[in-house]
């Protein structure tokens, strides 16, 4: 089977040709956000695999339940009944995903994810991003997950590039070191 990226990728493309033409990036990316989280739901999985549930019945729970979380830019409906036609609900995610991604570099801007072992100060959260946007020249958003896998210190990834400043990471080189 093809890789989810592969499958979700020219609906992304598409999803941001209808925002960009619309002028309504922002409302087209809290959407598919909406949708995405409305998919992720295990009953709404369940209704979506049942193929006693036509799909227009499922697209229609679909955009209802998304409307709830997040105003419908024009042509969102249409959107989602074209994934349920084409049994496309499971990317979403991706979709969502790479249609931010694609938002982001039209605007200039970065994504950096912020995996920390612990909860950031609003101070550190500022610095880390001030620091990255220095390096970068460009306006970066941050996004805080937390591991406490890591023990300590942090780990930032923007696109490709990776900074692992863990401590996990730094006992990890330790023990290779050791083992030499």
């Amino acid at each position: 089977m093809a890789e989810t990226a592969t499958i979700a990728r020219p609906y992304a493309e598409a999803a941001f040709a209808l925002a960009k033409e619309a002028d309504a990036l922002g409302p087209w990316s809290q959407a598919l956000h909406a949708l995405a989280e409305v998919v992720a739901v295990a009953t709404v999985r369940t209704t979506l695999a049942d193929p006693r549930v036509d799909d227009t019945a499922k697209s229609d729970l679909i955009t209802a339940l998304v409307e709830k979380a997040a105003s419908l830019p024009d042509g969102f409906a249409n959107f989602v009944r074209l994934l349920v036609e084409n049994d496309r609900v499971a990317v979403v995610a991706s979709i969502a995903e790479q249609f931010e991604a694609k938002r982001l570099a039209f605007e200039g801007r970065l994504h950096a994810v912020v995996t920390s072992a612990f909860e950031l100060t609003d101070a550190q959260r500022k610095q880390i991003q001030a620091d990255l946007e220095a390096y970068y020249g460009k306006p970066v958003e941050i996004e805080v997950r937390i591991d406490p896998e890591l023990i300590g210190g942090v780990k930032i990834a923007v696109g490709d590039d990776v900074i692992d400043a863990s401590v996990r990471s730094k006992l990890a080189k330790m023990a290779a070191a050791l083992k030499i």
